[in-house]
């Protein structure tokens, strides 16, 4: 498969901001909507786009707060309701009545519940590393709660890197991406500031979230999911994608297959041939 094809850059105006996108292939290909993962951007899909471009118009947004999309206004929290309204808001202005739908970690959560609230839309789902919302199994409820609401309101300040190379190290560092695979995110996901580079992002995305879904509401909204649903996972699993729990998650949705790839967390970047095969093997 060719990866020659180019990204082209789109905005995206919803009533109270603007996402920015990047999208590939020709228009008037079936659409497949890509979300990203948390402090991700639409970059997370350079390697793997291309090599459906053959197929999909492919549409990689940047979540609000992301990337190049607006951040949302103030007083505003970054809950995953927010994301799934973005998200249909802005398949309601690309005109795009059936699509399939892409998510890798966040996105993949987001993903699953644009699923489970527009089931007439979605023609297909594609999950890598992720099927639901995180959830909650009530050991951590009050100390997260409380911690949520002692944590400064505004969230971290923004670090100032003296070149792009610093800010893909810090990634790496942090979450031992390598950087080869970092570099198209962070390259996105930064701008020029006075004494170097900062991060673009919204810093309330770091906020911590007062209350998370009990797991049996996330299996719930889980069981609304119509669409045929093809499930990705890292082998071995992530630490926060325990085996047992998604088994059980994946249990609550009608027609799903899960398939395992040796691999990290970001496997979308670190085997895109691979990841294109399976999904276009899904067809």
């Amino acid at each position: 498969m060719s990866t020659t094809e180019t990204a082209r850059e789109r905005r995206i105006t919803l009533p109270t901001l603007t996402l920015a996108a990047r999208t590939w292939g020709d228009e008037a290909a079936p659409p497949l909507l890509a979300l990203h993962g948390w402090l991700d951007n639409a970059g997370s899909y350079d390697r793997l786009a291309p090599l459906l471009a053959t197929r999909y118009h492919v549409i990689a947004l940047d979540l609000p707060g992301h990337g190049h999309s607006d951040h949302l206004p103030d007083g505003a929290s970054y809950h995953w309701p927010e994301y799934v309204r973005a998200v249909l808001g802005a398949a309601d202005v690309l005109g795009l009545a059936h699509y399939a739908l892409l998510g890798h970690s966040l996105g993949a959560g987001i993903a699953s519940m644009v699923a489970a609230a527009r089931p007439e839309r979605i023609e297909r789902l594609l999950l890598i590393e992720g099927l639901g919302l995180l959830g909650d199994d009530g050991s951590q409820t009050l100390q997260r709660f409380r911690d949520a609401l002692n944590a400064d309101p505004a969230g971290k300040r923004l670090r100032t890197f003296a070149s792009i190379g610093q800010a893909i190290s810090a990634r790496t560092l942090a979450t031992g991406l390598p950087a080869d695979q970092a570099r198209p995110i962070i390259e996105r996901a930064v701008r020029t500031v006075d004494g170097g580079w900062q991060w673009r992002s919204d810093p309330r995305i770091n906020r911590l979230t007062p209350m998370r879904l009990a797991e049996s509401q996330v299996h719930a909204l889980l069981a609304g999911i119509e669409a045929p649903t093809r499930l990705l996972l890292a082998e071995p699993a992530t630490s926060y994608l325990p085996s047992e729990p998604m088994r059980r998650r994946a249990e609550c949705v009608r027609d799903i297959r899960v398939t395992h790839l040796a691999g990290g967390h970001h496997l979308q970047l670190e085997h895109p041939e691979a990841v294109a095969d399976w999904m276009l093997d899904q067809e």
